[in-house]
């Protein structure tokens, strides 16, 4: 087996170790049965405290660094963006909970501190910001995908980095789908309510 699909398949199954789920069992409440029903830290967070989900976010983030580190260390810059991604895509789709799995961000963005450790720390402190103002962690996920696809241009990073970025940020966009709908179901609920309040 060559070092890149080694370390691809060691980026999936670290990526997909449900954290959530097994700090609900540890905790004694399950995350998918409350809130948005996901098993990120967001999640996490709302339903088991603020104190595991950011046990969860921390643990979430070291499954896209630490494989990610890993082969570019041992193997190559292009094997580590090939597990970085790959890692995401086994948090997104872990097959030990039949694919269902996280929105991706907190894995990305292990993976590319690793690679970008600027550009990740500039889509860190956006994320935080947008989610303090608005509240809503989905504005603050997208935005910061759109920072790893964005930032990059400003320096002549090969085009293989490009690629990488723009796979996450895609990912993540296809992940928020249905935040998305959610949202502009609640954004049409309130205007239907303003016109109401008016008539």
């Amino acid at each position: 087996m060559s070092p890149l699909l080694t370390y691809a398949l060691i980026g999936y199954f670290a990526g997909s170790i449900p954290t959530g789920v097994i700090i609900g069992r540890m905790v004694g409440r399950d995350p998918r049965d409350k809130g948005s029903g996901n098993i990120g830290a967001s999640n996490v967070a709302r339903v088991l405290g603020k104190k595991w989900g950011g046990v969860t976010l921390l643990v979430d983030v070291a499954k896209g660094a630490l494989p990610t580190l890993a082969a570019l260390h041992w193997v190559s810059f292009d094997a580590a963006l090939v597990t970085g991604f790959v890692a995401t895509v086994g948090h997104c789709f872990p097959i030990w909970l039949k694919l269902r799995g996280g929105k991706g961000v907190a894995t990305a963005f292990g993976a590319v501190v690793v690679v970008l450790p600027i550009i990740a720390v500039i889509a860190a402190i956006v994320w935080f910001t947008i989610v303090y103002l608005t509240k809503v962690p989905t504005f603050g996920s997208l935005t910061a995908a759109a920072l790893f696809v964005g930032l990059p241009h400003l320096d002549p990073y090969p085009i293989e980095l490009h690629i990488f970025t723009l796979a996450l940020a895609c990912l993540i966009l296809i992940r928020h789908g249905r935040n998305l709908t959610v949202l502009r179901a609640r954004k049409a609920r309130e205007k239907a309510r303003e016109k109401q309040r008016y008539r």
